[in-house]
């Protein structure tokens, strides 16, 4: 039996495996950001964004509190603390039935959050293109 998506996700965030995050997404996937107006389109751009994730979000405190899945999608909400700010999102993951990641989408809150998000990744995508 293959990994159920979920259970992949969920393997490779733990362990911060760009490895196996480039084998999860397929070579369609969107990543839609809470902070980038356009969608990201395409396995290159997804793995970017998700690969610059794992610095900022995945730290000591970093949890899933809540999760629900359906056949195709699910909703990971999570919360983590960084720079001494509470941040609390969820993770809206699409797969196709191949069970590769087809979009997935961020939303954070407060405003404060989504600021701080904001900088941080934008210096780990900067420092990624050089």
């Amino acid at each position: 039996m293959t990994e159920h998506p979920i259970a992949a996700w969920h393997r490779i965030a733990k362990r911060q495996d760009t490895a196996g995050l480039n084998a999860l997404l397929d070579d369609e996937a969107v990543f839609v950001s809470p902070v980038v107006h356009a969608p990201q389109r395409g396995k290159k751009l997804a793995f970017m964004y998700l690969a610059a994730a794992f610095q900022v979000f995945f730290n000591p405190t970093f949890r899933y509190v809540r999760e629900i899945v359906g056949p195709t999608d699910a909703m990971l909400e999570f919360e983590t603390e960084i720079d001494g700010i509470v941040v609390n999102g969820v993770d809206i993951i699409k797969w196709n039935e191949a069970g590769r990641i087809v979009e997935f989408k961020v939303m954070i809150r407060p405003l404060k959050a989504i600021n701080l998000v904001h900088q941080k990744m934008g210096a780990m995508l900067q420092a990624g293109a050089r």
